[in-house]
This record gives C-alpha cells, structure tokens and sequence, in this order.
C-alpha cells in the first residue's frame, strides 16, 4: 500500500528527508542545535527552510508564498518530524498563519504573512486556567476604550510566545446567550507594553509553552481580526486545518519511533540471538506498522477532502485523523520503550522523546476525549 503522490510531491519529500539528515541526521547535531535537548526550535536551521521557501508553503503567492496545498503541508510536516528536525515553532506558526490568511486585514496580512515565509514565529492565545477543552468559558476581558481595546487576564499554554513575533489573542469583548458568543481575535505584537510571557516548565525540563498575561494592555482599533464577536466561529473554521498540522506531524513521530525500534531490536541480541526474532517483538512490531499504514492514508485522505472541498467543515474527518494519529503515534512509542527495556528509558536514546512528544499530543490541540466527543456528535449521539 502506497499513497499516491505526484512525481514533484515525492521530490519534495525526499529534499525535505536529505535536508533534514544533512543538518540533523545525528545525535550529536541534534544536541547541538538544541542545547542537548534543552529547547525544541533552532532558529538558524528554521531560516535555512524559510530560504528554501518551505515555511510559505501555505502562504497566498501575494505575500510571498507558494499557495500549496494540504497534501503538500503534510508531506512537509511528516518528512520534518521524522527527521527530528527542531523546528518546533512550525505548528503553531502555521495554526496561527491560517487565520490571519482567512480574517485578517491586509496590513495585518502583510505583516504576519510575510513574517511566517521568512522565518518568524507566530503563536496564537486561546486556552486559560479555567478554560482548557472548555475554550468558551474564558474570561481574559478585551474592553473598548476611545483609543482602543484594553486588555485584562490571563492565559496559559501559550506554544512557543517566547520565540513569537505577533500572538493571535481570543478574548472576550462581551457576554450573551451563549458563551460562545463575545469572542474576539486580535493581534498582539509580542512586544506590547502590558503582556508579560512567563515560561511553564514540561516534562523532560524544556520551557516550549507559557503563561501570558495582560495587565491594562493598550491594543489599537485596528487590532481586531476578523469580526467583533465572531472569533469563536473563526476558531471553527480553522479547526480542518489545525488537526491536519497537529495529524502530519504526530504521524512523523510514530513513524520515527517505529524505525528507531527496529533499528535497536535488530541490533540487540539476548539469549543468542536479535530480540527482534522473538514472535513477541516481531508480532508486536507487525501490529505497529499496521496501524502507522492506517493512520497514514488517513490523514492524507482528510488532506485530500479539504484540499478539494476547502470551505467544508470535516469536524468528523479531521478529529478522526489527529485521535488516530495521536494515539497510534502514543502506542508506538510506549510498546517502543517497552520493547527496548532499560535503554528505552535512557536519555542516551531518543526513545524517551518520542513517548514525551506522543504523550502531550493527545492532549493539545483537543484531547483524544473531545475528539472522541466531537466524532460522536456528527452521528447525532
């Protein structure tokens, strides 16, 4: 089985594969271009993408770009994270860029667009301490002034704010029936007096997400992105684009870690012979490529319907790939580490990377139980 790509498609997968095993094909690259682990995202090699002009691979030709399309996002997002390539700010950057192409101004285009096809970094606000999967519930308070906005609260999980140019901010411009209704997008420099980034530490000591927090922060009129009170229906309308970045490049991973546990099942040998040859190990390894092979026409499938039909919502689809993906690539990195005992554990090896990156993928971007609860809702559960 085979998905079927165009001849420049598979170029473009193997140039970004060579690339990546070029600049971070080893360990020791790797540790280089990360402080030895200590950081997910090396600008300097997220700059050599952006003059191959990978990075403007979603962007309109108008602001630099290539105008490309889901299929060819994916390839990219895949070939990268399999590679290992530290780019961490990419997802986010790319989550982000899609709103701004869809409901920002011209000047606003312009300015993150162009930013993102050069090598900027762009993150967007949603989530709060009392509004995580409950998006709808959250309180960071935009008020309109003669001047302006006036910006009140505070919000967490912010990926990558400390890296970012501009923040993409939801927040509330006011109340009515429906919690849904009163959200507003704005655009925030990262710079703006009265927003102070602080950095959450994660699982493994590396500082990739933040708390923000805005304390009589002064936006400009012409801050708003989108519509006054039409963010939350903005959110929706990315939501295919979103969980196909978040499906790419979780997919990458699991294929990653599967390869990584061939490689050492190979190699080590116990009781006279390669681990490998045990019928345990090698039927375990044969359920794992399996579903890597489901996953992956799946989430070329749902590249392939919004590349197609790119105003319709596949709520279904698209929360179907990023649960499969997500939890296949978190079963193949745990039976991974578990398969290479002692040394799955080790630092030494990137196993234990992998099950850190699959673990939280099941958890950002909606957690496996609202895909789950979204998936449901389509068939009128």
């Amino acid at each position: 089985m085979s998905i079927e790509f165009s001849t420049e498609q598979r170029a473009f997968g193997q140039a970004v594969a060579d690339f990546c095993k070029r600049e971070a094909g080893t360990r020791e690259k790797r540790d280089q271009l990360t402080d030895r682990g200590a950081h997910n995202h090396n600008q300097g090699l997220y700059e050599k993408m952006a003059d191959l002009g990978w990075l403007g691979l979603t962007v309109p030709e108008a602001y630099g770009g290539s105008a490309a399309t889901m299929v060819d996002m994916c390839i990219l997002l895949e070939e990268t994270a399999r590679g290992m390539a530290p780019i961490g700010a990419i997802g986010p950057t790319l989550i982000t860029g899609g709103a701004y192409e869809r409901f920002g101004t011209a000047e606003q285009k312009d300015n993150v667009l162009r930013g993102i096809v050069r090598g900027a970094s762009q993150s967007i606000s949603m989530s709060e301490p009392e509004a995580g999967s409950d998006v709808g519930n959250l309180s960071t308070k935009a008020e309109k002034t003669s001047d302006g906005w006036l910006i009140n609260g505070q919000k967490t999980w912010c990926s990558n704010a400390h890296i970012s140019e501009n923040i993409l901010l939801v927040a509330r411009t006011s109340r009515g029936e429906s919690k849904h209704e009163g959200l507003t997008m704005f655009h925030v420099p990262a710079d703006t007096a009265g927003l102070k980034i602080s950095a959450i530490e994660l699982m493994g000591g590396q500082k990739e997400t933040n708390d923000l927090y805005f304390t009589d922060c002064e936006l400009p009129a012409d801050a708003v992105v989108g519509e006054v009170g039409g963010g939350w229906r903005q959110l929706m309308t990315g939501l295919n684009f979103e969980r196909l970045i978040l499906s790419a490049m979780i997919l990458g991973t699991a294929e990653r870690a599967f390869e990584d546990t061939l490689g050492f099942i190979t190699q080590r040998k116990q009781f006279g012979r390669a681990i490998g040859s045990f019928q345990a190990l090698r039927h375990r390894m044969a359920d794992l490529a399996t579903e890597i092979e489901c996953t992956k026409l799946l989430v070329y499938s749902v590249a392939r319907e919004a590349d197609a039909h790119p105003d319709k919502m596949l709520a279904r689809e698209a929360s179907m790939a990023k649960l499969k993906a997500t939890e296949t690539a978190k079963r193949v990195a745990l039976e991974g580490m578990q398969m290479m005992g002692g040394y799955g554990y080790a630092a030494e090896f990137d196993m234990e990377k992998h099950v850190r990156a699959t673990l939280v993928s099941t958890i950002f971007g909606g957690t496996s139980e609202i895909q789950r609860d979204i998936i449901g809702k389509t068939f009128g559960l």
